[in-house]
């Protein structure tokens, strides 16, 4: 698996629709609409955006994107693309081949509202649309449980791979030999949780896209909490600690930028999980999120500028896509230039 600040092809989207994640009330469901819209519109100033609409949806989809993003018709539920979709890897033996890896989708642990059974084809789907090899897989994983530095390191989360709702047989040893296999991975760092939000009902248990995210080799981006009354003010102390005991594939300690969450640490529903690091680099670009905090969006989008030298830093919306459990990351998936990345 390539980094994902290698070239794209293009990144992949799914465009909402009616259900529990989408919400009730039409003023309601609009904000989504409008934010997946504006992630859609900021990627596409960059690279091409495919989005996947389920056929209920076609029309508003077709309304509100215009003809700047391509539509693809595919029946889903979910739409949470980083971790319905494949995980796009390149081979080092033939490096004109795009691979799509089949990770088993189960709702993040077939949580009793999720809505996923549709969206667990989508992958396959998507490989085949795209030309990519099928990798298939039995390892229930999301691609918001991974992040890759292009050169074999693998942050993942303990309460991930290893949640008895999704792989009630693993072991780590069990993961890693699969992680080797789909993504190439040959250094897996273990991290022992994630933020607090994240466990609690519509949560992932702990997908590490909002935690730390490696920018460029030897280089992590940090969620910090520094408000003490936020419980994640001491989750992310002791993540950091232990992430500075470790190394990646090729033995370097990191290199550690802290982005510091915006002020807001609560909202309606509680500890909010308002994190930096769920972005997207793009083709010279990056897509950050944004929580409507002035001071706080523009010190971030300074540090995302030091450590993606040479892109232009966006910043989109957030909140509508936080309240429904993610961020700009975790509705995105970037599929990789097979003839640029080598």
């Amino acid at each position: 698996m390539p980094s994902e600040t290698a070239p794209h092809d293009r990144t992949w989207m799914a465009f909402p629709r009616e259900g529990t994640t989408l919400g009730s009330g039409e003023a309601w469901k609009e904000t989504g609409y409008q934010a997946w819209t504006a992630v859609a519109h900021s990627i596409a100033e960059f690279e091409p955006v495919t989005m996947v609409v389920d056929p209920s949806e076609r029309q508003r989809a077709r309304r509100m994107l215009g003809s700047h993003v391509e539509l693809v018709e595919m029946p889903l539920d979910e739409f949470w693309m980083r971790d319905l979709g494949p995980t796009f890897v390149l081979d080092d033996a033939r490096p004109t081949v795009l691979g799509a890896v089949d990770w088993v989708f189960n709702g993040w642990g077939d949580h009793a509202w999720a809505q996923w059974k549709q969206s667990a084809e989508i992958a396959r789907m998507i490989a085949s649309h795209s030309g990519a090899e099928l990798v298939s897989s039995l390892l229930v994983n999301e691609g918001g449980g991974i992040h890759v530095d292009g050169e074999g390191t693998v942050l993942v989360t303990e309460t991930v791979q290893l949640d008895p709702r999704r792989n009630p047989f693993a072991d780590k040893s069990r993961v890693e030999a699969e992680l080797a296999r789909t993504i190439g991975a040959t250094k897996v760092i273990w991290l022992p949780r994630g933020l607090t939000r994240d466990y609690e009902p519509f949560g992932t248990s702990g997908h590490v896209d909002i935690v730390a995210t490696i920018a460029a080799p030897g280089t992590l981006l940090l969620h910090r909490q520094a408000n003490p009354d936020h419980p994640d003010h001491a989750v992310m102390r002791d993540l950091r600690d232990f992430l500075a005991q470790t190394t990646d594939a090729s033995g370097r300690t990191w290199r550690i930028l802290d982005l510091d969450a915006p002020a807001a640490i609560r909202d309606e529903d509680g500890f909010v999980d308002y994190s930096y690091v769920n972005h997207l680099a793009v083709n010279g670009g990056v897509i950050a999120c944004g929580f409507g905090d002035e001071k706080a969006d523009a010190a971030a989008c300074a540090i995302l500028e030091e450590a993606y030298p040479g892109r232009r830093v966006v910043s989109v919306d957030s909140r509508p896509i936080f309240a429904r459990g993610g961020g700009v990351h975790c509705i995105t998936q970037q599929q990789p230039s097979p003839t640029e990345a080598r």
